[in-house]
């Protein structure tokens, strides 16, 4: 293995690892200082009113230091842990003596907090802040670890002056936080965004665009994308081996996308009612540039949820263009969240906090949410890096999924607390909860066909979480598990050798029954998606000439204006 691989071989891994667990487009709260400030007084309040336990946990945790001292102790990481792969946490005495001195912190530690009578929710936020303790003291992330050391003599220090130049510009440019991207590589409208189209239709909030078909004959009925609000569109057409838009063209679909404009502060105002609005444009745009009076919708993430209440409403008044509903990686009721880590501070007044922060400037930044979900999984999104970057004096890796991660938006301030009030109030689970143009929005309206798409290893919107949507709608309903996290399920083409996924179980059962039931079937679900979405597209007729028509001329080449603000 050759100097150069060696290097970005570590890149690319954590690349890979972080694309499993990045945030995505989930406009909702993080955790504040004041809760930091919180669990660390609670942690000295516990401690202080149990002095004997405190007393056991710390006797126990001597006694490991003296057999480690003595080369007794047993304690080794879990095999998968990654931070301590390299041969001299193990091969070498002072290392190995290091690292089982902070798996015996770890394990007091958690001894400590197993402890604890608690509520469950109450352990879970108490453990979790603990462990950005414990998760920052790791031996990997100091300087002198063996990979770093050996990194510094191989070039000669070079590495040291390169780790350096990389924290610095992470100060300046990213908030303190270790750069996930090298962004040099990437442009959109070349590498990314590249499948060929056109803008046919621009307003103020929106850019239509129509993608140019792959396949002589086109079926009837066309697919309209809703990308979420909180990043670019361009997640569903990312790479050319990655994009889910040139997927459809080629399964002979008439593929429509819409590319949301980044607001401003002028923009606060725009709320769920002006996104829906906007949304219903381009359906009548598609119907009459296709000549089509029914099509089928696909949203995910928090546009998932504007759609869905989009559908909800035209139902409600009777509206039969849509002929069916995707969801994918989508959560419609809130119930099942509340022990991932985004729902452990979603308290009330951390939710009321974070609309008076996005009232006060206008719009919530995607950059704020990027800084305070990198905490959540900190050894994915942080630590790895820093090791990366700052340690060993590498570059951040060159991967696509992390370069649109970091592509962030803002949201009106508007619509960010119309998304935490759904939230807070699971409304979208209670008809008439929610009202947009004055009518009430009821999930069981819906009575077209839905394809719902979950990801086994979310932690954002959790599969059960996502399957409870099956009990919301009056159609018919076919939900999918997909094998990945929360945005590795959508980007899930064809070819991918470790892809499988779960369909076909069993109906009107909790998810754990319908899994038990369900048929597993190995590769991308892509295919069983196109193959569902041609028995609900009509027959086949010719692909039309050319993009756009009279009333809706092309404007501009995809991936269009707004897509780069």
């Amino acid at each position: 293995m050759g100097k150069e691989e060696a290097v970005t071989r570590p890149a690319e891994n954590i690349a890979a690892r972080s694309s499993e667990v990045i945030l995505g487009p989930n406009p909702f709260v993080g955790f504040r200082a004041r809760d930091v400030a919180r669990e660390v007084y609670r942690v000295a309040k516990l401690t202080a009113s149990q002095p004997r336990l405190s007393a056991r946990v710390v006797a126990n945790f001597g006694g490991e230091l003296r057999r480690i001292a003595r080369n007794e102790s047993k304690l080794a990481p879990n095999p998968r842990d990654k931070r301590f792969a390299d041969p001299a946490w193990h091969s070498d005495k002072r290392y190995q003596k290091w690292l089982q001195s902070y798996l015996a912190f770890e394990r007091m530690v958690g001894d400590w907090v197993g402890e604890q009578k608690l509520a469950a929710h109450s352990r879970a936020r108490l453990q979790f802040m603990l462990s950005l303790v414990t998760d920052a003291l790791a031996p990997s992330n100091f300087p002198w670890q063996p990979e770093a050391i050996k990194r510094f003599r191989e070039s000669g220090g070079h590495s040291a002056l390169e780790g350096v130049r990389h924290l610095i510009r992470d100060v300046r440019e990213n908030r303190g936080l270790p750069a996930q991207v090298d962004k040099e590589p990437f442009k959109i409208g070349e590498n990314l965004a590249a499948t060929a189209g056109a803008v046919i239709l621009r307003t103020e909030l929106i850019e239509l665009i129509q993608y140019q078909p792959r396949t002589a004959n086109v079926r009837a009925t066309p697919v309209l994308i809703v990308p979420p609000q909180i990043n670019k569109y361009y997640i569903f057409d990312l790479s050319p081996e990655k994009s889910l838009v040139k997927g459809l063209l080629e399964a002979g679909m008439q593929a429509f996308v819409i590319s949301w404009r980044n607001p401003t502060a002028e923009q606060r105002d725009w709320g769920l009612a002006e996104y829906t609005a906007a949304i219903d444009t381009a359906v009548s745009a598609v119907c009459a540039l296709t000549g089509q009076d029914r099509l089928n919708l696909a949203g995910a993430c928090a546009g998932g949820l504007t759609l869905a209440s989009y559908v909800a409403v035209r139902a409600a008044a009777g509206d039969r263009r849509v002929n069916s509903l995707t969801l994918l990686v989508n959560v419609l009721d809130q119930a099942g969240t509340g022990d991932t880590p985004l729902g452990l501070f979603a308290t009330p007044a951390a939710i009321e906090t974070a609309k008076r922060y996005s009232a006060r400037k206008g719009v919530l930044d995607g950059k704020d949410l990027a800084t305070a979900f990198a905490w959540l999984r900190p050894n994915d999104l942080i630590w790895s890096y820093w090791v990366n970057n700052v340690l060993l004096g590498n570059k951040p890796p060159a991967f696509d999924v992390l370069y649109w991660n970091n592509d962030s938006t803002r949201l009106p301030a508007r619509l960010h607390g119309e998304f935490l009030d759904v939230y807070k109030a699971n409304a979208l689970t209670k008809p008439g909860a929610l009202r947009l143009h004055g009518v009430p929005v009821d999930l069981g309206k819906i009575r077209c066909d839905t394809y719902l798409i979950a990801g086994s290893t979310d932690h954002i919107t959790p599969w059960k979480a996502c399957y409870c949507s099956t009990r919301l709608f009056r159609g018919n309903n076919t939900f999918v598990l997909s094998n990945s996290g929360h945005i590795q399920s959508i980007l899930n083409p064809p070819g991918n050798k470790k892809a499988e996924f779960w369909s076909g179980g069993e109906q009107g059962v909790d998810a754990e029954a319908w899994l038990k039931s369900a048929q597993h079937h190995p590769g991308s679900w892509w295919p069983h998606w196109h193959a569902w979405l041609h028995q609900r597209s009509g027959g086949e007729q010719p692909a039309p000439p050319r993009l756009g028509s009279e009333d809706y001329q092309e404007l501009c080449a995809a991936p269009g204006t707004y897509v780069k603000g």
